[in-house]
């Protein structure tokens, strides 16, 4: 899965409502960032992704900004479930089922298998394979958990750069992606996570 699909999937399931603009802060790194070698960055990286898709819990935010903005809030619950909160309404996902919320009014689609996965591996760093780079830039601290900023990079599906922060428990705290839509627009698209397997966090299908 491209990093541009995560922006269709988005504005599909938002299906006409409105889209608030929104801020997305950046963490600054420091001036002088230690250098970790680059075998070992990319060990790290490939190490907490697999972690990430590990976790039976969690919630994440999407902020998209550029010609587009959009802001999205996401419950998971292994191995199938999502709630997905978006300005018009919430969208939840059972299985295969997604049940929609549009202008008030429930309905229930059926829904491809796999069409979340950017959810889940929002940069195909699954099918990156030998192709991936990475190099350690600099400590920062995201939402007040220490956290290690690593510059990523990988050429297969397609070239993509992006900026990855893993916190305790070498789990990704933030995800930072720019680049162009297929209109040549630009965007930057901002991931962060929380709650990880959090017993708290149940999905259920809509009454």
């Amino acid at each position: 899965m491209s990093p541009r699909a995560v922006l269709p999937l988005l504005f599909a399931l938002a299906a006409c409502q409105p889209s608030p603009n929104g801020d997305t802060g950046a963490p600054a790194a420091p001036p002088t960032p230690p250098v970790v070698p680059a075998r070992d960055a990319v060990r790290d990286v490939k190490a907490s992704m697999q972690r990430f898709l590990a976790a039976r819990r969690f919630h994440a935010r999407m902020q998209v900004e550029g010609a587009r903005p959009m802001t999205g809030e996401m419950d998971y619950v292994a191995p199938d479930r999502y709630r997905i909160v978006l300005p018009g309404g919430t969208q939840t996902v059972i299985g295969n089922v997604l049940y929609m919320q549009v202008d008030g009014r429930r309905t229930q689609v059926p829904l491809p298998p796999e069409t979340l996965a950017p959810w889940r591996d929002p940069l195909a760093l699954q099918q990156a394979g030998q192709g991936l780079s990475a190099e350690h830039v600099g400590d920062d601290t995201i939402a007040g958990h220490p956290a290690r900023r690593y510059r990523v990079r990988h050429d297969d599906p397609e070239a993509v750069a992006f900026d990855y922060w893993i916190g305790p428990g070498g789990l990704p705290l933030q995800l930072r992606h720019s680049g162009r839509d297929d209109e040549g627009r630009a965007y930057t698209v901002l991931l962060t996570y929380s709650r990880y397997d959090d017993p708290a966090i149940s999905i259920d299908a809509p009454p």
